[in-house]
């Protein structure tokens, strides 16, 4: 699996260009193409009672939104890396799905929201959207970010993201398509983190035998998840622990010094369009890293 196209939309928060300048590491894995997109909400456009449509007012942010892009362009054409603009206006999670598969692109970045001052991060409810639906990976983008550390308010930025990846598998069908993906980063990962938790519902009841077969039987399948990375030409080293899954996904993140967190976003049903895997929510929510969630 190739980065060859990614969908970049943005609001133009602060840090949204310097978000943009990290992601573009991936043009040793294969990306040629960046689709800047800004979408108008609806009702920044329309007014009620009447039904009315300030024309104006879309043609100004349209122009805005173009300038910035513009300058943006340059930044991206000087890593030999193509670029085009798509500014539309609609309801914004059914408006980027669409962009994404006319223009085919391989991965989505999403942003989250501000992190409040004691450090909470909050997946916005269009990027949660966004992850339920979306057939192809997406990024969600921290590139700065405050968060509480046993007591201590921590200021990251997570610029060279793509250089020590955990890659959390529970063994499921996006996991086996996340490791695939992250095969692609020959070249821009030093190391793979390959993760695998025991978690407490599994372990819960089982005697020691039992316990044990699981054990032996994770390692081994850890062993060949990093055996196959290492045949694409990728450090990799196995991590196994026990307890509760996102939790443990996010201190081994962090006492092992990744740079961000692969993991496949496993629904609870066959609907899962509708739903993203409590774990992977947890993830995204509470770790201070970027995630990339593969559906």
């Amino acid at each position: 699996m190739e980065f060859k196209k990614i969908l970049f939309p943005t609001k133009f928060r602060e840090l949204a260009f310097n978000s943009l300048e990290s992601i573009l590491e991936l043009k040793k894995a294969g990306l040629n193409e960046v689709v800047l997109t800004y979408i108008i909400p609806r009702d920044e456009v329309g007014f009620v009672p009447y039904g009315g449509y300030m024309k104006d007012e879309e043609e100004r942010l349209r122009e805005q939104a173009r300038i910035r892009f513009e300058s943006w362009q340059e930044a991206i054409s000087s890593e030999g890396i193509e670029s085009k603009i798509r500014i539309e206006v609609g309801n914004p999670v059914p408006k980027l799905l669409r962009i994404a598969e006319e223009e085919k692109v391989d991965l989505i970045i999403a942003g989250r929201k501000k992190r409040t001052v004691l450090g909470k991060v909050y997946i916005g409810s269009h990027t949660l959207e966004l992850v339920r639906r979306s057939r192809v990976p997406i990024l969600v983008s921290k590139y700065m970010v405050r968060f509480e550390c046993e007591g201590d308010l921590i200021t990251r930025v997570n610029d060279r993201i793509f250089t020590r990846p955990l890659l959390a598998t529970d063994w499921s069908e996006p996991s086996e398509k996340a490791l695939k993906l992250v095969s692609s980063f020959k070249g821009l990962a030093d190391k793979v983190l390959v993760t695998h938790i025991i978690g407490v519902k599994i372990s819960k009841g089982l005697d020691k035998s039992e316990l044990n077969r699981i054990e032996k039987e994770s390692k081994e399948r850890l062993e060949e998840y990093c055996d196959r990375l290492k045949k694409d030409g990728i450090n990799a080293e196995p991590h196994l622990f026990s307890g509760r899954s996102a939790h443990e996904i996010i201190r081994v993140a962090r006492e092992h010094k990744a740079s961000m967190i692969v993991m496949g976003t496993t629904g609870k049903d066959r609907f899962k369009e509708f739903w993203l895997g409590s774990v992977s929510h947890r993830v995204t929510e509470e770790s201070e890293l970027p995630v990339l969630l593969v559906p």
